[in-house]
């Protein structure tokens, strides 16, 4: 079992990462492994709807995205985490986010998915809810702790001082590691929801 997560900060070693580390310790306590994609750091354009993915079955940008699909598809869980920009995640890594799910086409139902914010202060809410619609929109259940998944601190190391941020970070690892778990047995016992074709409906007919 394993866990890909995405650091949305361009800041090395910052909060972000440290939040991340504390879901760590619990993921390797559980047996699951872990990978870090530091995605704000890089330069990632943002989607130009040109459609070439429906027929390469990646995007025509060859950079992190198509680096980090295989490893998006191979994984169990995905944790997306941001700093707060205006209320808003990294836009880096919101263009990483989009490319990276349009463009790959590999079902992603049951994967399980966890978004955190980290912020000096406002806007943890409306990212954390931002960041949850890539879940929603893919058939991923979403792993939930006992607050909103968020930790506070400006200065590097500064999350270190909220405590009830990282014991957040701790429960939703626990409870992402129980549902990985869960619905692997699931699947060996039932398999995958029925699916049912497709069918899209627009606005103007």
């Amino acid at each position: 079992m394993k866990v890909l997560m995405l650091n949305g900060s361009p800041r090395p070693q910052g909060n972000t990462e440290l939040v991340l580390h504390e879901m760590e310790q619990v993921f390797k306590e559980n047996g699951i492994e872990t990978e870090t994609v530091q995605v704000g750091s890089r330069e990632i354009r943002g989607c130009i709807a040109c459609g070439s993915c429906f027929e390469s079955g990646k995007c025509v940008f060859d950079d992190l995205v198509n680096e980090t699909a295989p490893k998006f598809e191979a994984a169990d869980g995905l944790v997306i985490a941001s700093p707060v920009y205006y209320a808003s995640a990294n836009g880096t890594l919101i263009s990483f986010l989009d490319r990276l799910f349009y463009s790959t086409g590999f079902d992603k139902t049951m994967k399980v998915g966890a978004s955190v914010a980290v912020a000096r202060r406002g806007g943890l809410s409306a990212t954390f809810d931002e960041l949850n619609k890539y879940f929603t929109i893919s058939n991923m259940p979403v792993a939930s702790s006992q607050y909103w998944n968020s930790a506070h601190g400006r200065e590097k190391g500064e999350a270190a001082k909220d405590e009830e941020g990282l014991q957040t970070m701790r429960t939703l690892a626990r409870n992402m590691s129980f549902l990985i778990k869960s619905i692997q047995l699931g699947k060996e016992k039932y398999g995958l929801p029925e699916k049912e074709a497709w069918r899209p409906t627009h606005f103007i007919r």
